[in-house]
């Protein structure tokens, strides 16, 4: 009979505060996704979500049960309950800052796949590896020269690519 009604109360906590559920889930679902998954652009996606998540905690928290509008009548305060208008306006920053990283990382997505033809991580650690660009899983070697090594070995003004170009292709 206690486990029914501690069941019962838990439900009841669930449901007036479902906001706190609702950020637990977009929270769980985005960090998921920008962990387990190999494509790119569905790790930006998850990325909007966790933000997502921590803007919809920020309101969630500024509710004040009762709270009225942050604005002061002429005749002076009342000395009601007001609401901070201060994680509102974090929140609009946030969303701000946020649609300018998700812009960044898309343009980011699109080079790389006009350079690579994919957007798999996977992938493209294998093609980097291949490249040289970053070390193959197997090379702990001390006796094997870094890439900061061997271009300290150039001289001023040496590329070390064939072409002797810039490399600005």
């Amino acid at each position: 009979m206690i486990a029914l009604a501690a069941a019962g109360g838990a439900v009841e906590i669930l449901a007036t505060r479902h906001a706190y559920v609702a950020f637990a889930l977009l929270l769980c679902i985005g960090l998921y996704m920008m962990i387990a998954n190999p494509n790119l652009v569905k790790k930006i996606i998850g990325l909007n979500l966790f933000q997502t998540a921590i803007f919809l905690l920020f309101i969630a928290s500024a509710y004040v049960d009762g709270g009225a509008i942050p604005i002061v009548p002429t005749g002076g305060p009342d000395g009601g309950l007001y609401v901070s208008p201060l994680p509102h306006v974090l929140v609009l920053t946030a969303i701000v800052v946020g649609v300018s990283l998700t812009a960044v990382a898309l343009a980011l997505c699109i080079r790389i796949y006009d350079e690579y033809g994919t957007l798999r991580t996977d992938t493209l650690r294998e093609l980097l590896r291949d490249e040289g660009s970053i070390p193959s899983a197997g090379s702990g070697d001390a006796g094997s020269e870094t890439p900061s090594a061997s271009a300290a070995a150039l001289g001023p003004g040496e590329t070390g690519d064939a072409t002797g170009g810039d490399g600005d292709d």
